[in-house]
């Protein structure tokens, strides 16, 4: 793999277990950089991590292996059993699914700057109706009864 260049470039979305809303700014600032130095223990550079009490947006680079799903198992299995061991807290656990979306380098300012936005944007829309938006938009098929699950 000595020629082989990617620049692959992730928007990852996934929520807590049936959206309860459990991510305070107190935990997301201490399971955020985790799950970042998760991403760089897999080869990976996170932008930016951000979300809001029930949900979370990475912006990252990949390398092509491991691959996307092993990288969210790792960040979402991580996250949670470090976090669990940590003294006085209340279980974190994650939906069972994900939203992976590439992102082409010309969007990437563009993206970054929308995870940013994360508490403004959610004044407006609901998580539900943010990750039904990006599938349509992704034109990705989906049954409504598993989508959040």
């Amino acid at each position: 793999m000595a020629h082989t260049h990617t620049l692959l470039l992730y928007h990852l979305i996934f929520s807590t277990q049936k959206r309860v809303p459990m991510l305070t700014p107190e935990i997301r600032s201490v399971v955020f950089p985790y799950m970042s130095g998760i991403i760089a223990n897999n080869g990976g550079e996170s932008y930016i991590i951000n979300g809001v009490e029930d949900h979370v947006h990475i912006l990252c680079r990949l390398k092509s292996k491991p691959d996307v799903a092993d990288i969210v198992h790792d960040i979402k299995g991580g996250a949670s059993s470090w976090f669990n061991k940590q003294p006085g807290v209340t279980s974190l656990h994650w939906q069972v699914g994900y939203g992976a979306f590439t992102v082409s380098y010309s969007q990437m300012n563009r993206v970054f700057k929308y995870i940013e936005n994360q508490e403004e944007h959610h004044r407006e829309k609901t998580f539900a109706e943010e990750y039904e938006g990006f599938l349509k938009r992704h034109r990705i098929s989906y049954d409504p009864r598993f989508m959040l699950d």
